[in-house]
């Protein structure tokens, strides 16, 4: 049975961020991810999820000034120094939060670079981020998003395109986060990717599209995927990461059943 993780960024609204995490455990959810935790301190998050008994299932390395548009630093050259220096600081946000995987997100292409030094720029990035994150005992992930409807410019937007770029890294520590929505609107043939794929991805998360709403809502059938994951042996948590139609809770019908059956007799 797949176990799920609230996207707290997303999840939850009407709560303030730190209360989202009472929130997302009275919901009965194991987990949580979000985009990022270094507007808050990292003792203040790590009470909330002590208290709760909560799992931080995943969390992005600095994006740069995501309120300014920037989604990731890595691809970008003349920001070399300032990635290494996220890594640090995702590294202690990870220890402090006991949580042992962060998505690097690419970027978004800037006006007048050639692709090709981008993309150099970003293989040797996540080499030395998988190598540092590695010796802290923390796996790294790259995602690829669709850059159709939520990211225009998007760096990395395909599976097939992220393998590559995984292979070209060489390194053991380097993995794919596999967002279903994205991949629906980019790739399609989901089921087939993600067993062909599993060994390289070591999160997934999920939306429906069109909307990126919750599962149930539009096209994807997601029971029909919930179930191959427990088929092909998926282990990792399940991201619920998707924007509530009418709120959080009263959206949550879909995910009810599997809290209740993971729920200690």
């Amino acid at each position: 049975m797949p176990k799920f993780s609230a996207n707290l960024s997303m999840l939850f609204q009407d709560y303030a961020f730190l209360d989202r995490f009472d929130a997302a455990a009275r919901a009965g959810f194991e987990a949580v991810e979000y985009v990022s935790p270094y507007e808050y301190a990292a003792d203040a998050i790590a009470q909330r999820l002590r208290a709760n008994g909560l799992t931080q299932a995943l969390f992005n390395l600095p994006v740069g000034n995501w309120d300014k548009g920037e989604r990731g630093l890595a691809i970008l050259p003349e920001r070399k120094a300032e990635f290494r220096r996220s890594v640090e600081t995702a590294i202690d946000y990870a220890q402090a939060l006991g949580c042992t995987q962060v998505n690097c997100l690419a970027g978004i292409v800037p006006h007048g670079i050639d692709r090709g030094v981008l993309r150099s720029t970003f293989v040797e990035n996540l080499a030395y981020a998988a190598d540092t994150l590695g010796s802290a005992g923390i796996r790294l992930l790259i995602e690829p998003i669709n850059d159709r409807v939520d990211i225009p410019g998007f760096f990395l937007t395909g599976s097939r395109q992220a393998l590559v770029i995984i292979g070209d890294v060489g390194s053991e520590n380097l993995f794919l986060q596999y967002d279903i929505y994205h991949m629906q609107l980019m790739e399609g043939d989901l089921a087939r990717s993600i067993e062909a794929n599993l060994s390289r991805i070591a999160h997934i998360q999920i939306a429906d599209n069109p909307g990126r709403h919750e599962p149930g809502t539009g096209e994807i059938n997601c029971p029909f995927l919930f179930a191959h994951l427990d088929r092909i042996g998926y282990a990792g948590w399940v991201g619920a990461e998707y924007q509530p139609r009418e709120g959080t809770e009263a959206g949550l019908g879909w995910f009810r059943p599997f809290a209740a059956a993971r729920k200690p007799e």
